[in-house]
């Protein structure tokens, strides 16, 4: 098999600047390149950690997305560098809803983790995955 890993993955939200505010002030994300029209940012990846999201305005007509692209169809598991428990006590501060977890998952690898879930502001299911015993 050629695949050697996952890139990135492209999510459709309402607000391209007031999602990428709520990852900045969660998880730090970076800016990554820009496509603007008239001067309105239509598509931004954003790094966050090794991960990169490309966000895309909903209706910003760019041809090569999804056939339905919507804001909050997309669940996506990112990996956690530290204990589950770090996740929980970042929710916290910012006010954010756990929507499952701590609960056991596995790694694509089969290694145990555990993982906790929550939404993002286009309700988006967001999973941050952590190894068992992380320390």
């Amino acid at each position: 098999m050629a695949i050697t890993e996952l890139d990135h993955v492209a999510i459709t939200v309402a607000d391209v600047d007031a999602t990428f505010a709520f990852y900045e002030q969660l998880f730090g994300a970076r800016r990554g390149m820009e496509y603007a029209l008239d001067g309105k940012v239509l598509v931004r990846e954003m790094l966050i950690g090794r991960a990169k999201l490309n966000v895309h305005q909903a209706g910003n007509g760019v041809a090569l997305v999804a056939r339905h692209p919507t804001p909050g169809s997309v669940d996506v598991c990112l990996r956690w560098d530290q204990p589950i428990e770090t996740v929980l006590a970042l929710l916290a501060r910012h006010d954010i809803p756990v929507a499952d977890g701590p609960s056991p998952r596995t790694f694509s690898d089969g290694r145990p983790s555990t993982s906790v879930y929550f939404r993002d502001p286009d309700g988006n299911l967001i999973e941050l995955m952590a190894a068992v015993g992380q320390s």
